[in-house]
């Protein structure tokens, strides 16, 4: 369960381990490789959503399954790790900031909240949400930069984009072209998918757990570990699935922006005046399935990894 620090019956108490219980130096390090070997299983989701969110009208590989084969056919498994490189070397420091930034935001907005006297899931909604909305905009300064050179290596030659040699190539075509502000392309549209995304996902998350655990309640002092971790399964499919359909739109604007060439960059507007154009309304939906899956699974194995990194790490009393 997360960290909210909200008071719970004594059932819940033992799912708890706040940020100032946790050995600080431990939990870098052993979370690093912990996402990594996430970052690695989940990748090659992220790289047929982003295919699906750019390709063009008459493109032939219209859904998941299809953008998959056909990664394969011209570049084997190495195909879906396109721009992996790029991703791992700027995720460990996105996470340590990340990961920091919703801990300690996450006590104050408790602290400021506490007064209220709210129900236990509107103070877990409320405190994991802001804390989510501020952790994912600190990330954003180490992660747009990222992201931009990631999702360009990973539409290369791809539905008329232009190839690279890798990521230090994207880097230099970039900042020739657009200076070093190209590096921080969709940077607005990022904070106002992410940040809300975030918001959203750790606010369902809080929430949805402690509704979980009153339905799940039966007097016991400790639930057993197997219970504790279906819920937190449960409470990260939710949220998943939340933050999923709320903001695909915006991430589906983000990505084309990002991966769009200096020559022919596009408005925000006429972007989504093209998805619509193109496909209706639903337009701004592409990938949205892709997307969905991705970020329950990206979401339900973070936080039981991320639970159970805290676990690991917590200091002895």
């Amino acid at each position: 369960m997360d960290t909210a620090g909200i008071n719970q019956k004594p059932s819940f108490g033992q799912t708890e381990i706040n940020w100032d219980k946790l050995d600080k130096t431990k939990f870098y390090v052993v979370g690093a490789g912990i996402f990594t070997g996430i970052t690695v299983a989940l990748y090659p989701i992220s790289v047929v959503k982003t295919r699906l969110q750019v390709a063009s009208h008459d493109a032939v590989e219209k859904n998941a399954m299809s953008v998959i084969k056909g990664l394969l056919k011209t570049d084997g498994i190495p195909g879906l790790y396109k721009g992996f490189g790029t991703v791992v070397t700027g995720a460990i420091p996105t996470r340590i900031l990340f990961l920091t930034a919703l801990e300690t935001t996450k006590v104050a907005a408790l602290k400021m909240i506490e007064p209220f006297k709210l129900s236990e899931p509107t103070q877990a909604a409320l405190a994991n949400g802001v804390a989510g909305m501020m952790a994912s905009f600190y990330s954003q300064a180490v992660f747009v930069p990222v992201d931009v050179v990631s999702q360009r290596l990973m539409v290369q030659g791809y539905s008329g984009h232009a190839t690279y040699t890798g990521g230090l190539d994207v880097v230099r075509k970039v900042v020739k072209s657009d200076g070093i502000r190209g590096l921080y392309r969709g940077f607005g549209l990022s904070v106002l998918t992410y940040s809300p995304s975030s918001a959203v996902w750790w606010a369902t998350y809080g929430a949805s757990q402690r509704v979980i655990w009153r339905l799940l309640d039966d007097g016991n002092a400790a639930p057993s570990e197997g219970r504790i971790i279906l819920v937190q399964a449960a409470g990260g499919i939710s949220a998943g699935a939340t933050a999923s359909f709320v903001t695909t739109p915006l991430d589906t604007i983000k990505t084309r922006l990002q991966v769009t060439g200096h020559e022919k960059r596009p408005t925000t507007k006429q972007v989504v005046r093209s998805l619509i154009a193109d496909d209706g309304w639903i337009g701004l939906y592409r990938g949205l399935g892709p997307r969905f899956f991705s970020m329950s699974a990206w979401g339900t194995s973070m936080i039981l990894a991320y639970e159970y990194l805290k676990r690991v790490c917590a200091k002895d009393d």
